[in-house]
């Protein structure tokens, strides 16, 4: 499949789902670290019919990651499962209700610097679904292309988020086109080994990545 023909439909719906049913996830040690679920949430985007991921801005007001560029999710409750924690936040933050069987499945877990163990989960939000977000939480929703993810990595220019002396070796990120700068690891970092495991059908490993001190806060 070429990567410009990203049309919203079953067949890459069923070619993801049988992408990820194919791939043997790696899961991070739960010790000392806070779990988490967040979702790559696919939906139409643009007159053409083709695919894009949901991407939002967090409000400034938030007391953890404020402003930051991120993918739907957030903590896991005492007692809850990942992917209960997902369709949850899904629907807190974006007013999206999900049933089990668009969940098309999970990547590999990502421990973060900020102490947190994130399982992605892909989502396949359908066509006529309504996104309301919610304005205590999210500042801005983005619909990116799937083509974006091809974009490269790492070719800087991100004026708002420009990394520095604090940030550790090795920070990952992704160009993306329509935000005309890099993203960030760790939401760079799902993204591209959701691209790689669910786009391309490689057992590609989640990157080992470095984090910008400011995705720390």
């Amino acid at each position: 499949m070429s990567t410009g023909d990203w049309n919203y439909d079953e067949t890459l719906r069923d070619r993801i789902a049988a992408n990820l049913a194919g791939y043997a996830r790696r899961e991070a040690p739960v010790a000392g670290l806070k779990p988490a679920a967040v979702s790559v949430v696919l939906a139409p985007t643009g007159a053409e019919g083709r695919t894009g991921l949901i991407l939002t801005r967090r409000a400034p007001r938030m007391s953890r990651h404020a402003g930051q560029y991120a993918l739907p999710g957030g903590r896991v409750d005492p007692g809850e499962t990942a992917l209960a924690a997902a369709r949850r936040e899904l629907h807190e933050e974006l007013g999206v209700e999900t049933e089990p069987g668009q969940v098309l499945g999970a990547l590999d877990d990502l421990p973060t610097r900020s102490g947190y163990r994130v399982t992605p989960f892909v989502v396949w939000l359908g066509a006529a679904a309504t996104i309301r977000p919610s304005p205590d939480e999210i500042a801005r929703v983005f619909r990116i292309p799937l083509a974006d993810l091809f974009a490269g990595r790492g070719r800087g220019g991100n004026s708002e988020d420009a990394t520095g002396a604090e940030d550790e070796a090795g920070v990952f990120s992704l160009y993306i086109p329509t935000l005309g700068h890099d993203l960030f690891a760790p939401t760079a970092a799902i993204l591209d080994h959701f691209r790689e495991v669910s786009l391309m059908g490689r057992s590609t490993p989640a990157v080992h990545f470095g984090e910008p001190a400011f995705a720390r806060r």
